[in-house]
């Protein structure tokens, strides 16, 4: 195949550049945004058919009438099959897809390898058929934002507009997975965090627009979820929409400390078949006592959503019990409970999914729960309907920051406009509410750790794609402690430098020599015997280490108010940086990210 690859290259970069010079880089752009927004809404179209298809395999051979127990194993072949499909043909890490995107904008120039463009979907249609507890939208994300950076790679573009196709990718997956194409554009600038011009926002309409139309052809137009039982906003309700802010906000809190504590415990286990087998034990013992946890969950938001709380129940040994207002409370904050743990094994244990399914079938709850405990203790009625689709505003503006996504998005799903005002006040008091305990999102969290999250902050972002090794300089003569004065004169005559490390008898950097603090002495022959480079060294107010950030080192630079500081690896010399070099390079890189 390398043969293709060459042709396809040498293809695509003369006819990139004919067409640049024929009709500019930017409407160029525009047309391969197109192109981006086809093949993304194309991958949705697969993904969804490719689940809709294997589930119907599981229900068909494996479901009767009754409750069926083998119905409950099936997660676990999904799971099994997914991992060897990574494992063995893959040969890569599939999980966390929004993450994957994140860093590759901030550390891996846009560059996201090509089997991304169609693995996701191939892995997370077994994982997800088989009744994983996970969603698709996060892989089909990646794949959207793969087919964009490869697209781009492969006719020559530049990182900034790489990484608008890797953005437009995003947003066609989004919307076409959604039927969302406003949502679809938005997470791209409120998850992704691309601070993007006017002229810059075009391909991205472009291909969350394409992408969605796409979908609508192949799939229809009709939204996610069909709403029948949906009430009028009333105004009075508006202190319990603040209420469910609140309360969605600590439930996206619980779900995203709990995802990172599922995933720390079982980053313990080493052994990958080990993991399945837990993993698949707990999920098919947490379905059979609770249902909804089987799946994406879409069945029970649509359940939710139209008034069918006894379906909600249908199916669990639970059911027993009735479908009165205290069974249906504890149930349904079991299905909340749990979920979070179906979900983190879902994926820890083998499973490729994201957590946007998720996230809206817990607010769905969430919601249903409010406003039924609202009901049962007889304060004004509140419609469960109504509570139930703000509530998946709520959780996923939570779990993903994302007050503005979660709004349209839950908007265009259910066509649920009339709504817009509660969503928009629940969505915001959740974001503020998790933001008091959590600054970072589930998504983002692991990168900012690592100081590698790009963020609205222009600085940040251009210190965050700045490379350390990319402003160290390494043309300085080294000196030892041990040698004499009259020696470190002979290396500063031929040295162009007037810096000079000095090191130890183990090759250890313990300090340096300033040509300024010397000069008085140079020239003092009675000296150059008597002295030797441990007496005129000094101490560096700081060292800076081989893997640090550079926001850490600039922070260093602040602190200390040096013009250079040495770099060095388990205490042994490297180099040095300086604010110039920062600088240079800091303008440069500010240049090649500013989009037009």
């Amino acid at each position: 195949m390398n043969w293709l690859d060459n042709i396809l290259k040498g293809v695509s970069y003369r006819y990139g550049r004919w067409q640049i010079n024929l009709i500019g880089q930017r409407y160029f752009v525009i047309i391969l945004s197109f192109l981006v927004g086809i093949l993304s809404g194309l991958a949705a179209v697969a993904l969804k058919h490719t689940i809709s298809f294997v589930k119907m395999f599981v229900v068909d051979n494996f479901a009767d009438n009754s409750y069926n127990l083998l119905l409950l194993a099936s997660p676990a072949v999904g799971i099994l099959i997914t991992m060897l499909y990574v494992r063995y043909i893959v040969k890569d890490n599939l999980g966390h897809g929004i993450t994957k995107i994140l860093y590759a904008i901030s550390k891996n120039d846009s560059n996201i390898k090509r089997h991304h463009a169609y693995s996701s979907v191939i892995a997370s249609s077994f994982t997800i058929g088989f009744g994983g507890s996970v969603g698709a939208e996060a892989p089909i994300a990646l794949t959207g934002a793969g087919i964009g950076s490869n697209i781009g790679k492969l006719f020559k573009m530049d990182y900034k507009t790489i990484t608008l196709l890797v953005a437009c990718g995003a947003a066609g997956g989004i919307g076409g997975a959604f039927k969302a194409p406003i949502a679809g554009m938005i997470f791209t600038l409120e998850i992704l965090m691309l601070n993007l011009t006017l002229a810059s926002i075009i391909p991205l309409l472009v291909s969350a627009v394409t992408a969605t139309s796409i979908t609508f052809y192949f799939l229809g137009s009709e939204a996610e979820f069909g709403l029948l039982a949906i009430m009028p906003f009333k105004l009075r309700n508006m202190p319990f929409y603040i209420m469910l802010g609140i309360f969605t906000g600590l439930v996206s809190l619980i779900f995203t400390r709990g995802t990172w504590f599922c995933e720390k415990k079982m980053g313990q286990i080493k052994n990958p078949y080990v993991k399945w087998i837990f993993g698949s034990v707990v999920i098919g013992l947490l379905v059979f006592l609770f249902p909804p946890l089987y799946g994406e969950g879409y069945s029970t938001i649509g359940q939710l959503l139209n008034n069918q709380g006894h379906d909600f129940i249908a199916g669990s040994p639970f059911s027993a019990f009735g479908n009165g207002s205290m069974t249906m409370l504890l149930f349904a904050a079991g299905v909340m409970a749990f979920k979070i743990i179906a979900t983190s094994l879902t994926t820890t244990s083998g499973g490729v999914g994201g957590t946007f399914a998720p996230s809206l079938m817990l607010g769905g709850v969430a919601g249903y729960f409010f406003s039924l405990l609202n009901n049962s203790i007889g304060l004004p009625y509140l419609p469960q309907t109504n509570f139930t689709l703000v509530g998946m505003a709520g959780v996923m503006s939570g779990v993903m920051h994302a007050p503005l996504t979660s709004i349209f998005l839950i908007a265009e799903i259910t066509n649920g406009y009339q709504l817009l005002l509660p969503l928009m006040l629940t969505a915001t008091v959740s974001y503020l509410t998790i933001g008091l305990f959590e600054k970072h999102s589930i998504y983002t969290k692991p990168l900012a750790e690592k100081g590698e999250l790009l963020t609205h902050e222009r600085d940040k972002t251009v210190l965050t794609l700045m490379h350390l090794d990319r402003v160290i300089e390494t043309d300085f003569t080294v000196v030892h402690a041990s040698d004499s004065f009259g020696s470190l004169v002979q290396v500063i005559s031929k040295s162009e430098r007037n810096l000079f490390p000095v090191v130890n008898d183990r090759e250890e950097m313990i300090g340096v020599v300033l040509l300024n603090d010397i000069r008085k002495i140079m020239f003092d022959r009675d000296r150059y015997s008597t002295m030797t480079v441990r007496d005129v060294m000094m101490i560096p107010p700081d060292f800076i280490s081989k893997d640090e950030s550079m926001e850490s080192v600039m922070d260093k630079f602040e602190r200390t108010q040096a013009w250079n500081l040495p770099v060095i690896d388990n205490n042994r010399y490297v180099g040095f940086v300086s604010k110039s070099k920062i600088f240079s390079v800091y303008r440069r890189v500010l240049t090649h990210v500013a989009y037009e």
